[in-house]
């Protein structure tokens, strides 16, 4: 039997303890009088959420449910979770980004109506999946925008391997494009949207699909009057080379000093490449070869500023809408005009998960917190250097733990960052501080895939 200590301290009622013996009476605003003296019990003064289920694991305030086949059922509390995993009943099938048990013995499996909403777009992906009465899932998904470095980088490998082996035969004629495919930098922001989309079903009984789209005519916006066979005749059109375009809109003369150019000239990007710049006649300028040096040397000279719009995104939005339309057919198509007439009626302010949730048909419904996802490169090229730090060696051989991967010693949840030592230790990261910890002492891991969260 529980002895009863001390007097019970004054706890508010917003804290998150369940057990607790606190008197109304305390919490007013008057004085405390002593017939009101509570006695306390013997319970720490912890957050019971820290409470461990199942694996040593901290159950997060929803989990997601699948029943025995690997089917969704609709998510439960923080609380039944945890009963569950004491019981045996569930056990825990993944814990990043989403917090999944599956049950063990069968059950009652309804399940209510739930609808997503997929907000789209270039940089970042909002979601949020609605029932009738509250919302059960919503956060946003940051893409990397990594594959474009990436293949420079493999271009860059490649062509010292070619001058290493100029003896053999040339092999590029030998690919082929399939007809309709993307570059890959769209191809995997492409890839991304249905990957979220089936890992959210894999969670989740949704019934329903909603999608932004709208349309975009990139030449109406440089040239509100446009029409008819002007679509074809471009800024380009009747020039065979873009340089002799250029030194006609630059009367010969060059950006930086302003002389007459006569035979050395050079095509300059106002935007670099690798700060997101394009290749469009917008974007280039025509200057000396001498002053073109000169000006990344000195990166405090400033060219003449020029108006040069980006409209990748764009782009990507127009392919994106017919490219789903072949893949979900059965989704509902919405146009970002209406949206933003909903979000007035709300009064809510815009952002990726707030529009998911109009998109999926949310008007009155409990919004719940949203998660920031991130997207990871599953098999990260790792460059290594020898002691004398003048020869670079390419990891052949993949580790197990990769960057972002978890890692659990003494019931302490650690974040990988990378590893050194060929595998034998690993660097990760608690609290904004860094430390090793060797590939021995790690008692559990859990594997993040192209999506994960901190």
């Amino acid at each position: 039997m529980q002895q009863f200590k001390g007097k019970f301290k004054n706890v508010p009622t917003d804290a998150p303890q369940v057990c607790s013996s606190t008197n109304p009476v305390l919490n007013r605003d008057q004085s405390l009088s002593v017939q009101d003296k509570v006695r306390t019990l013997n319970n720490l003064d912890v957050d019971l959420l820290q409470h461990k289920g199942g694996l040593g694991l901290r159950v997060p305030v929803i989990a997601y449910v699948l029943n025995q086949r690997g089917k969704p059922l609709m998510p439960c509390s923080a609380r039944k979770a945890r009963i569950l995993l004491k019981k045996g009943e569930a056990k825990v099938v993944r814990i990043n980004p989403f917090f999944v048990i599956q049950l063990t013995k069968a059950t009652g499996e309804q399940t209510q109506i739930c609808s997503l909403g997929i907000d789209s777009g270039y940089n970042n992906i909002g979601f949020s999946a609605i029932t009738d009465k509250k919302e059960i899932l919503s956060g946003v998904l940051a893409l990397d925008k990594k594959t474009s470095k990436r293949l420079l980088e493999r271009k860059m490998y490649r062509k010292y391997r070619r001058n290493k082996t100029w003896y053999r035969k040339r092999r590029y004629k030998n690919r082929k494009r399939v007809i309709g495919s993307l570059c890959p930098s769209l191809q995997r922001r492409f890839n991304t949207h249905v990957t979220l989309i089936n890992k959210i079903k894999s969670i989740l009984p949704i019934n329903k699909i909603s999608i932004e789209t709208g349309k975009f005519n990139i030449q109406k916006k440089e040239n509100p009057s446009i029409k008819g066979i002007q679509y074809q005749q471009g800024p380009l059109f009747g020039y065979l080379k873009i340089k002799k375009f250029l030194i006609d809109r630059e009367s010969k003369k060059c950006q930086i000093c302003g002389d007459t150019i006569n035979k050395e000239n050079c095509k300059h990007h106002i935007l670099n490449k690798k700060d997101g710049g394009s290749n469009r006649e917008k974007n280039l300028a025509l200057v000396h070869e001498k002053c073109h040096k000169k000006f990344h040397k000195d990166f405090n000279n400033k060219l003449l500023e020029k108006e040069c719009k980006s409209y990748k995104q764009s782009t990507f939005m127009e392919i994106f809408q017919h490219k789903i339309k072949i893949i979900l057919p059965d989704c509902n198509f919405v146009h970002g005009r209406k949206i933003a007439a909903q979000r007035k009626k709300l009064y809510t302010e815009k952002s990726h998960y707030n529009d998911a949730f109009i998109i999926a048909g949310g008007k009155n419904q409990i919004r719940h917190n949203f998660v920031y996802l991130f997207q990871k490169h599953r098999n990260n090229r790792v460059l290594q250097l020898n002691r004398k730090g003048f020869k670079i060696l390419i990891r052949q051989k993949r580790y197990s733990l990769q960057p972002y991967d978890l890692v659990f010693m003494k019931n302490e949840k650690y974040i990988v960052k990378g590893s050194h030592g060929f595998g034998k230790y690993v660097l990760c990261e608690k609290n904004n501080k860094k430390f090793d910890i060797g590939i021995k002492k790690i008692e559990r891991m859990y594997h993040t895939k192209s999506i994960y969260t901190v």
